[in-house]
């Protein structure tokens, strides 16, 4: 155990959840976590062990990371590990904490995805450093799942999709999200999310040499409960001519501290859009049911496979379905045009819409119940990798199934 945490960094912002056996490991769970290093983190502690945080997460998704304490011998823990496997969403980290020193069955965890093996007895520092080496280490993965959205044309309304799916998902997985609205010129996130931060994206990369976790905390924007706004300045005093490579320090600070970064592209074809796009985890490209649309659409898929060659297509939203007496291109005859499935279809309402954008709300804040609303719930869940809300599982081949019809049932 270390007896003090003079060498520790502070953790990012990352939701942690915690299913012990015993009081003791729990309270030394509670002391790490009012500890002033995991300020930012999320943290919540049950009591059940693995039996019960297989249960809850049958009909809940995961934190970005998980500690289990068990214990049983070697054989029923890995049975348990695998059990809990079954409702891991992609991306959580998990974190066994046991009650004997076995090498062999740290090799075995390891093997099967879990990311390492507590010991007990340990204290409040111990948990932190074991914390920091997974998301700090150098041998770390980022933090954040980045998500660009880009409209196939001018006011296909890429934006308003970009801004619920990004509330959608602070409310659903209780981490943290951050919008950056990198459309410098006519950004409308300060509007969508009502707000008028005094610093902005263009703060960020007029001094790259100063952009870290501590200057990204100064220039962002509480917009609600784990959802923060790096805004656009939205004004012409000045031409936005940016370089390649202008972007590139900002999108890796942000994805190294933040669970979930969606990020706001104008509709352009410049040097710096592409860059972005080809940093990204995801691209979201928003269009209109039009030829057009269409046509913009194709060519962004098929250039973004040249440029993504090794990454997942990019996803589809066709918006604004549905206009009065307007000629449109049905839906599955755009997805058959693109050969790819449509992540989802908005319907036309422009009383729901009209009325958020003007009350600087996001569809779930005036109607939560809303298919609309819905909609945004579901593109969350899906752009993140994440599974449906579950049901209980009946047999192993569950999770098989459940991706197997993902997409086609609604959340629980």
């Amino acid at each position: 155990m270390s007896d003090n945490g003079i060498d520790l960094r502070p953790i990012p912002r990352i939701a942690i959840q915690a299913f012990c056996e015993s009081p003791d490991v729990a309270a030394v769970l509670e002391q790490a976590s009012g500890d002033r290093r995991m300020a930012k983190t999320h943290v919540k502690i049950h009591m059940g062990g693995i039996a019960a945080a297989t249960d809850f997460y049958s009909s809940a998704p995961t934190p970005n990371l998980l500690l289990v304490e068990s214990r049983e011998k070697r054989e029923q823990v890995l049975e348990q590990i695998n059990r809990l496997a079954g409702v891991c969403d992609p991306g959580t980290k998990v974190i066994l904490i046991g009650h004997t020193n076995d090498v062999v069955l740290y090799r075995e965890l390891l093997r099967r995805g879990v990311s390492d093996y507590m010991v007990v007895p340990f204290d409040l520092y111990d948990v932190i450093r074991e914390i920091g080496e997974l998301y700090l280490g150098n041998e770390s993965t980022p933090v954040g799942r980045t998500i660009a959205f880009i409209g196939a044309k001018g006011g296909a309304g890429s934006s308003t999709v970009a801004h619920n799916v990004a509330f959608a998902l602070s409310r659903s997985y209780e981490a943290d999200v951050v919008v950056a609205d990198l459309d410098l010129a006519w950004g409308t996130a300060g509007l969508d999310f009502n707000q008028d931060p005094p610093q902005t994206v263009a703060d960020a990369i007029q001094a790259p040499d100063r952009i870290d976790d501590v200057f990204l905390d100064r220039i962002l924007a509480k917009c609600a409960d784990n959802l923060s706004l790096l805004a656009a300045p939205a004004a012409l005093e000045r031409a936005y001519d940016h370089d390649e490579h202008t972007f590139d320090l900002l999108v890796d600070v942000i994805r190294g501290s933040v669970p979930s970064v969606v990020i706001d592209l104008p509709h352009q074809w410049t040097a710096w859009v592409r860059r972005v796009l080809s940093l990204v985890d995801d691209v979201v490209i928003t269009a209109t049911p039009d030829l057009a649309s269409l046509r913009n659409t194709k060519n962004l898929v098929d250039q973004l496979k040249i440029m993504r060659p090794n990454d997942r297509e990019a996803k589809i939203v066709v918006n604004q379905i549905g206009v009065p007496k307007r000629p449109e291109i049905k839906p599955d005859d755009f997805r058959k045009a693109l050969g790819i499935d449509l992540l989802a279809t908005v319907p036309f309402d422009p009383a729901l819409f009209g009325a958020a954008a003007n009350n600087g709300q996001m569809i779930a804040e005036i109607n939560a119940k809303s298919p609309v609303a819905e909609t945004f719930a579901d593109i969350a869940r899906r752009v993140m990798g994440r599974a449906e809300v579950r049901k209980a599982k009946k047999s192993a081949l569950a999770p098989l199934l459940a991706k197997l019809t993902k997409g086609r049932s609604k959340a629980g």
